[in-house]
């Protein structure tokens, strides 16, 4: 299969001059070792894998014995398997001055992150992969960083093709997972199938200590049903016959292992009533479409979940947009107790962003009326707009565009 060129490469080899560790984190089979395998090619670098058991128990049971057979400089890949190792890499830090000794990947599990924030503070640098994005699929690149602006969203509509639902849902039901891109229906659903049987599920059970596995999988598929909602705790307990607790810690699971992403809610102390409850939504849009059991493209198109299936995939463009970006932004939502909703709040250089996100061609351009509450409350409101699909930037007024999902 071809190699599909990441966004994410421009920061890791930035981070790699600057830092002696990096680690790269995201769900398994999002591409994490291919793409750094790509970066190594040429070079002296040793690869290792700790899914390897025989390898995994000497890192386990022997870090410096591990470091004396593999030699940095060094990928390792699911360092998540040992953290043992993270102590003698912090070692083996202190005594040399070259960066871009150790390149790790792993889960974003919550124990291993503590661990290696405790241990490699100052040395490492964490970057997120996610599936790919739909302008990754595309080849298109944007150079400059999305502001929302009017005059950046054409310059970004000159870099692609015109926005197109029948391709915004293929990427929508097909997902990002490298391996199912040229895959038929049915080899796609079979590659879910086994990605969620071998994978997800021995995680699961490796990293969350789950036993109840169908259990597990009840809940799974009710999160996707519910994508795109508030996180509603009490619903998941009752769909898999489990308690409150036991939902959130199976949820915060499913975070830690990159395959949900809970999208916060915006808090200020200028507004009251806001609501403290996430959205929960898939960062692949391929997985929740199989867990739901869209067979095809078309029936997901047009299906009544299929605004949902839309906002999922927004939220997870934008997250993808900002977490490859040179900018930093916050993302979170806005709801308030007489339950007043603006879908996204992009939180960029001291701005907020309002975005709300519609499947329609032609939404309603009065939808950006309730903007108006962050100027009530004195917040600096930058540009924002209705992100649809439209097939070309239009104003709606000087702050506000129709903005083509295809251009974030």
């Amino acid at each position: 299969m071809q190699y599909i060129t990441r966004e994410l490469e421009r920061k890791f080899k930035q981070m790699d001059a600057f830092f002696k560790v990096v680690l790269v984190t995201g769900a398994r089979q999002v591409g994490k070792t291919t793409m750094l395998k790509h970066l190594a090619k040429g070079t002296n670098r040793t690869y290792v894998t700790l899914d390897d058991l025989m390898v995994r128990e000497l890192a386990q049971t022997d870090p410096a014995l591990f470091f004396q057979t593999y030699k940095p400089p060094i990928l390792i890949d699911e360092v998540q398997h040992a953290p043992q190792l993270f102590e003698r890499i912090k070692l083996m830090c202190e005594n040399t001055e070259e960066t871009g000794q150790f390149w790790l990947t792993g889960s974003q599990q919550y124990s291993m992150m503590k661990h290696v924030r405790e241990t490699l503070a100052g040395r490492i640098g964490i970057l997120e992969l996610y599936s790919l994005s739909q302008r990754e699929k595309k080849g298109v690149l944007f150079d400059k960083p999305l502001d929302f602006s009017l005059e950046n969203l054409q310059e970004r509509q000159s870099l692609t093709t015109p926005n197109d639902i029948t391709e915004v849902f293929e990427h929508i039901w097909r997902g990002g997972m490298p391996q199912v891109q040229n895959a038929d229906e049915e080899m796609r659903q079979e590659y879910y199938s086994s990605y969620v049987d071998t994978y997800l599920m021995r995680d699961v059970a490796e990293v969350g200590g789950v036993t109840n596995l169908a259990k597990f999988m009840k809940l799974l598929r009710t999160c996707a049903a519910l994508t795109a909602e508030q996180v509603n705790y009490a619903t998941l307990a009752t769909a898999a016959d489990i308690s409150e607790p036991t939902a959130k810690d199976w949820v915060r699971i499913l975070e830690g292992l990159g395959i949900v992403y809970l999208l916060q809610p915006y808090s200020n102390n200028e507004l009251k009533r806001l609501v403290k409850t996430p959205k929960l939504y898939f960062c692949d849009t391929g997985l929740c479409a199989y867990l739901s059991m869209w067979l095809t493209r078309d029936t997901l198109m047009n299906g009544a979940a299929s605004g949902h299936y839309f906002e999922n995939y927004v939220v997870t463009e934008l997250l993808k947009n900002y977490a490859y970006g040179k900018t930093k932004a916050n993302i979170c939502y806005y709801r308030d107790s007489n339950a007043k909703e603006i879908d996204v709040f992009v939180e960029l250089n001291g701005y907020i962003h309002p975005l709300e996100i519609k499947k329609s061609a032609s939404p309603n351009r009065k939808e950006v009326k309730k903007y108006e509450l962050l100027d009530k409350a004195s917040i600096p409101r930058g540009d924002g707009g209705i992100v649809c699909m439209c097939d070309k930037p239009m104003p709606i007024d000087e702050k506000n565009s129709f903005i083509p999902s295809n251009l974030i």
